[in-house]
């Protein structure tokens, strides 16, 4: 046997063990592609979740030696307060241009109805806040008087922290990650996991003791909900972003409870009096109130019952 038979025999059988392998290697190329692709050859939303969450943890190395240096040249902290959404608009920004799409499609439209249905939020938020704040009051829970050391200023100020918590938090909350999966896992999953994430997210916030810990993480939950049924009837930001605004503003800019747990000086002063927690709230504010609970379902219930702007099944 030459050289040459023996070569020729084991390209042969090379060949055709080749062969042999291939359906078995295509198959599991296919199933691969299959897992992380949709029919379409699309990335599936899951995929994009994880491509999400895996840049805005590697944003935090960034973010925290920019906040540093933004205090290490001892500039005011209201600089400090737009740079959490700043980085979480940026990773959003990312995903979507991975996707080849623009801001708007995650509901950033900057037009002239996106500013009437912030404006139109910021109303829903307001008025609802000063319905549980009556109620609170009406039942002898508290009582409210002018704040002496009140100030259009103070007003100011608060405005612009409480728009930079609503922004922030909309934007990781209702934003990419929230859509991706009412596209992908349907509307009812997209719900109850970020409200259930949403709750978690404040559980460790000052005030949060037992006795109203039930009260505050079932209306925060509430609250997630509402805000996403807001997204689901406009298909924007707009509302929700207000209506977080106008929740927090009037609550403690306003008011002057406390707002998630934290102390707010306020236009009026809010007296806390001797009364349940489940009716006043407690150190955590309102949001820990049953009337909180009741005044939240009835304002999904109306959203729910509501047609919306853009809405979609």
């Amino acid at each position: 046997m030459t050289k040459d038979m023996v070569t020729h025999g084991l390209f042969t059988l090379a060949r055709s063990a080749t062969k042999m392998r291939a359906p078995h290697s295509r198959g599991k190329e296919a199933n691969m592609r299959a897992f992380f692709c949709n029919p379409e050859g699309q990335l599936r939303n899951g995929v994009w979740i994880v491509i999400f969450l895996v840049l805005f943890v590697a944003s935090r190395f960034v973010y925290h030696p920019v906040s540093q240096a933004i205090q290490h040249l001892n500039f005011d902290a209201a600089w400090l307060q737009p740079l959490p959404f700043i980085f979480a608009l940026l990773v959003t920004w990312a995903c979507v241009r991975l996707r080849r799409q623009r801001l708007s499609s995650v509901g950033f439209e900057m037009d002239r109805r996106w500013a009437k249905e912030v404006g139109v939020g910021v109303g829903i938020g307001t008025a609802a806040m000063l319905a549980i704040a009556a109620l609170i009051v009406a039942t002898g829970g508290a009582q409210l008087s002018l704040d002496p050391a009140r100030s259009l200023a103070a007003l100011g100020s608060a405005a612009w922290v409480f728009a930079c918590v609503a922004l922030f938090e909309e934007t990781l909350f209702r934003g990419f990650v929230f859509q991706r999966m009412v596209d992908g896992a349907g509307i009812w999953i997209a719900q109850i996991s970020l409200a259930l994430l949403f709750a978690i997210a404040h559980w460790d916030n000052p005030g949060m003791e037992p006795t109203t810990q039930v009260l505050a993480m079932i209306d925060t939950a509430l609250g997630a909900i509402l805000l996403g049924l807001a997204y689901l009837r406009t298909r924007s930001l707009a509302l929700p972003i207000g209506i977080h605004f106008g929740w927090n503003w009037a609550q403690g800019a306003l008011l002057g409870f406390d707002v998630s747990g934290f102390a707010q000086a306020g236009w009026l002063h809010a007296e806390i009096l001797d009364k349940p927690q489940w009716v006043t709230g407690g150190k955590f504010g309102p949001e820990a109130s049953m009337f909180a609970v009741i005044v939240d379902l009835i304002t999904v219930a109306l959203l729910w019952r509501w047609r919306g702007t853009r809405a979609r099944s």
